[in-house]
């Protein structure tokens, strides 16, 4: 189906716009050209002189030639007539300083003249954050250039010069492409049908404003949804939406789960999600494992540090069930079994260990391997337990209990018993006795005599059950490759694993990632330059955090939802699922330990939800379980508006469309984990058409808003769960205030917005100095950041590559777990009774989607970015333009397949219709669908999460401990049930097959 089949208006939505436009202009008025008419320096003829003598024309000569050559003639003696010639044909020595014809030159310097350069970036979840230059001439954007002006910070590394990728290249065409929406838009059709109606941005307005009062003054606030991903990509821009949501009492969604991007083992087993070293510091690394990233497709920024590190003697491994586009530049390349990579980590660990090629300092100081765990009971040993233990502690039920050398029992440093909240400083892991690491024993109790073993005791014998034969068994690794590349892994002074979604994408992706993480605690791999787990899927982490905060979210109230559990609850999935899953999922509403929206009302009645604001994000387009999604939870919501610069997937399935500005029409702020900078976004031009930017449109709304309940005389609105009123009728005057200096419409514009950004946060204005960075400052140049806040674990060292985890292992402070350390063992109840305390291995849903024999794979692509440029004709064209499926030549042949042929993939689900790619870098029984076409360009309108069913695994859903959460409680992005890509069956036929 064509692009321009996806939507259609009942007026021309693509009128010209004269601020765009190239303009007739006098030749007085014409900008110069550059070079044009200069004269020669050389001695020859001035640029764009007429050669000199009797050679003929351009045209006359072109003439010639192209007559002579119809005409057979082969010589200058076929005609004595000068126009055949070919005495023009000159022999040039120095074909820049003699060549007789210049006037090309002056075409050429046409082509690269321009007006103006500014300096912008494009927003979109990569995790790239590049900074280009974007040039104008005559009101047009013409093309982009990396800046390459990032200061460096460290000689040693390999210049962070230049960042980029092949889409950020052409984001040009969209400034002006055919599916850029420039006006507002209403729905006269179906949703997903494409008709629509051109309105006025005061009817659109109006009429959206005129529902948001409906609903808030019915006390249905907390039906009002906001989605919108990752702040760091674009802060202002986030924060535009998010800010007047949270002024209304709606409720804001969480992104990063939902994507499957979150790797929950992070914030399971060191409190913290997803601190990570920035790219350069791969540099540093002895050794490196690539764990399903695929650096060279998903991180084409900062690949150069992953392939330079080479260069300076880092062995890389790649750790991928494909021959991917990374494997192949890795020394050695692991291809486990699909969904087995946790049990590939358990091997490396459990000769790690059984070899005794440990770290001991490491995990006695700073992990739980020497914690005390009962026997009877799987809980941890407490100092409530003992009564010979005398605790000063405020909260001895939590102070957590060794055994020393010598035999005696003694509290942990630094167990949250003795903590003030999660996160406190104050107190240490710095031991002064010895732990005995491998510990049994029995202690009286209050209830008796009690068996106890330490952590490490039970680690090591889950890993006994991790022998090289099991493991090749169950990963079809060969013994002697794995156990070899764990011992170099662990031989090494600096080992780092760089891990992708390949693992996060699977149902039991939380023991994935704490089976991997073991591996760099087992060798002490942590807290140095060179070393850790870096997790990037993503720019799911902001460095300018408290100005991002509390702009977003002013009242510092704020109704965050997993948006997970929120679409399972409303697309009628949990009346699907199996027993025990839906009986944990409603334990855990019912517990508050994962909240849904709408609340529960006192007479025991949810409401649905009413209202839907998306905006830079593709909500439809990334949904789990689409189906369901389309055809209950969509079918709830009264109003869907989406703002946006092109016509995708949910702009599709919306009523309601606002055009947005591009990435190169705003001011805003970038930032990533994966460098330590910050630069801008500036407007080039203005915005096409009658597009606003976010900051503006949810400005003005919120001004319609306040308009229309103030015509109605709408009294404040008592929130039912915070202690605030809703006022409509100031919620205008509250959105541009800045809430922090109680200065009245400080906030009307979008460059005020990234000011206050870095004016209230301490990497760009930190306390105590005199440094600041001001938005002028970014676009001067990137700048590096001069502080990390409070939720980064280590500091921003000049020259130095920043590098987490240096709180607590070098300075000794307590993890923001329960035990004060680095945590394997989760003593909670589900993690008991689903015997998961430990990293183990799990087979995942069995027949999910049906008894197929394929399984099923959506990757990220490197074509895309999500969905943006999926409809880009320059990466089309550089694939084969349409939704592609990979499959193994061996699966193709056997079902008649060849390259090039339409398919139907198909499970119990649905079915997609796509074009089939022989690849032959694939494992026998997969299927490749990489992701993010938009539903539009299949010929059924299904896509590729149509096979895809939305299921969660309960120990995701956990708060802990249960009666406080200050170790595992849902926040948003940092932990709640993640969305679930892999563990899916289906098969595939050739079109017009067997049942095709």
């Amino acid at each position: 189906m064509s692009r321009n089949d996806a939507s259609h208006t009942d007026e021309t939505a693509g009128e010209s716009d004269d601020k765009r436009r190239a303009v007739d202009q006098s030749d007085d008025e014409q900008p110069k050209k550059r070079g044009a008419n200069e004269e020669r320096t050389d001695g020859g003829p001035a640029v764009g002189d007429p050669p000199g003598g009797d050679n003929p024309s351009r045209r006359g000569f072109l003439k010639g030639v192209g007559l002579a050559s119809v005409l057979g003639i082969g010589s200058a003696s076929a005609s004595d007539d000068a126009l055949f010639s070919m005495d023009g044909l000159q022999p040039v020595g120095d074909p820049i300083g003699e060549y007789p014809y210049r006037d090309w030159e002056d075409l050429y310097r046409e082509q690269w003249d321009w007006d103006s350069v500014s300096r912008s970036t494009h927003s979109v979840n990569c995790t790239g954050s590049c900074s280009w230059n974007v040039y104008v001439k005559n009101g047009q954007v013409w093309r982009e250039e990396q800046s390459g002006d990032y200061p460096r910070f460290d000689e040693s590394l390999p210049d962070p010069n230049p960042r980029g990728c092949q889409k950020g290249a052409c984001y040009t065409d969209y400034v002006n492409a055919e599916q850029r929406i420039k006006h507002p838009l209403k729905r006269v059709g179906e949703r997903g049908e494409g008709k629509w109606k051109r309105i006025t941005w005061d009817e659109a307005l109006t009429e959206i404003a005129e529902h948001v009062v409906d609903e808030v003054e019915a006390g249905r606030y907390d039906a009002i949804s906001g989605f919108t991903p990752i702040p760091a990509m674009s802060p202002v821009s986030f924060a535009s939406g998010s800010r007047l949501i949270n002024l209304l009492g709606g409720v804001s969604h969480s992104f990063y789960d939902w994507y499957s991007d979150l790797p929950p083992g992070q914030p399971i087993t060191w409190g913290t999600q997803t601190d990570n070293a920035e790219s350069a510091d791969w540099y540093n690394a002895d050794y490196i494992i690539a764990w399903g990233s695929n650096i060279n497709v998903t991180r084409i920024p900062d690949a150069k540090y992953f392939l330079e590190s080479g260069y300076n003697g880092t062995k890389r491994v790649g750790i991928f069930t494909d021959y991917s586009q990374t494997a192949i530049h890795t020394d050695e390349w692991l291809s486990p079994d699909p969904g087995s990579d946790t049990a590939l980590a358990l091997g490396m660990a459990q000769t790690i260990v059984s070899e005794g090629l440990y770290d001991e300092a490491h995990l006695k100081e700073q992990t739980d391997m020497p914690l005390l765990v009962r026997q009877d009971t799987g809980k941890f040993l407490r100092a409530s337990d003992v009564p010979s233990v005398n605790s000063s502690a405020d909260r001895p039920e939590w102070m957590l209990l060794m055994l020393d050398s010598n035999g005696q029992l003694r509290e942990a440093p630094g167990s949250l018993g003795e903590r003030d909240g999660q996160k406190d400083y104050s107190k240490s892991i710095d031991l002064d006795f010895d732990p005995r690491l491998d510990a049994e024993t029995t202690v009286q109790t209050d209830d008796g005599s009690v068996q106890v073993r330490s952590v490490w005791a039970e680690l090591r014998d889950e890993l006994a059950q991790y022998d090289p034969e099991t493991v090749t068994k169950m990963t079809g690794v060969g013994t002697e490759t794995y156990q070899r590349v764990a011992r170099e892994f662990a031989d090494v002074e600096r080992a780092k694993i760089i891990h992708g979604k390949g693992v996060n994408d699977w149902y039991h992706n939380d023991l994935g990632n704490r089976a991997i993480q073991l591996l760099v605690t087992l060798t002490g791999n942590l807290g140095r330059q060179g070393t850790g787990v870096d997790h990037y899927v993503g720019q799911e982490k902001i460095w300018t955090f408290h100005g991002w905060k509390t702009l977003s979210f002013p009242t510092g109230k704020v109704r965050g939802v997993p948006t997970t559990l929120w679409t399972y609850y409303h697309a009628g999935i949990l009346d699907n699922t199996d027993a025990d899953t839906a009986a944990k999922i409603r334990e855990s509403i019912d517990k508050g330990w994962m909240p849904v929206y709408p609340e529960e009302r006192e007479d025991g009645s949810r409401p649905d939800p009413t209202t839907m604001f998306v905006w830079r994000g593709n909500y439809f387009n990334q949904a789990k379980g689409n189906v369901a999604v389309e055809e209950e939870l969509w079918p709830k919501l009264d109003l869907v508006v989406d703002i946006n610069f092109r016509m995708d997937s949910t702009a599709l399935y919306s009523d309601i469309v606002l055009p947005t500005a591009s990435h190169y029409e705003k001011h805003d702020l970038s930032m990533t984990d994966m460098h330590t900078y910050v630069h801008p976004f500036t407007p080039a031009v203005e915005p096409l058409g009658e597009s606003k930017t976010d900051w503006q449109i949810f400005k003005d709304l919120a001004e319609k808003i306040q308009e229309v309940a103030t015509e109605r005389g709408v009294e404040p609105i008592s929130d039912r769960t915070f202690d605030r009123e809703i006022d409509l009728q100031s919620v205008y005057d509250d959105y541009v205030r800045d809430w922090e200096t109680e200065t009245d419409g400080a906030l009307a514009e979008d460059r005020a917005a990234a000011e206050y950004i870095l004016e209230h946060s301490a990497e760009s204005n930190p306390a105590g100095t005199d440094e600041q960075i001001t938005f002028a400052d970014t676009v001067e140049q990137p700048q590096r950041l001069l502080e990390a806040g409070d939720h980064w674990t280590s500091d921003i060292e000049d020259g130095e590559a920043y590098a987490p985890w240096k709180d607590f292992v070098q300075d000794k402070n307590p993890w923001p777990t329960v035990t004060g350390r680095q945590q394997y063992y989760i003593d909670h109840d589900w993690f008991l009774e689903l015997g998961e305390q430990l990293p183990t291995h799990k087979e995942g849903p069995t027949n999910t989607g049906g008894d197929y024999p394929m399984e099923y794979n959506t990757p990220h692509g490197r074509w895309a970015i999500h969905s943006t440029w999926r409809d880009s004709e320059k990466m089309l064209r550089l694939q084969r333009g349409e939704p592609i499926v990979y499959i193994n030549p061996d699966d193709a042949a056997e079902r008649g397949i060849e390259d090039g042929d339409t398919v139907e993939v198909f499970n119990d689900l649905g079915a997609v219709e796509v074009q089939a790619k022989i690849y032959p870098s694939s494992e026998r029984g997969t299927l490749r669908h990489f992701f993010s076409w938009e539903k539009f360009q299949y010929a059924s309108r299904n896509n590729f999460n149509t096979l895809v069913p939305m299921y969660m695994k309960p120990t995701q859903l956990v708060q802990y401990p249960e009666d406080t959460g200050e170790h595992l409680y849902f926040f948003p992005n940092y932990w709640g049930p993640t969305g679930v890509n892999s563990d899916v069956r289906v098969d595939v036929r050739k079109k017009g097959g067997d049942g095709g």
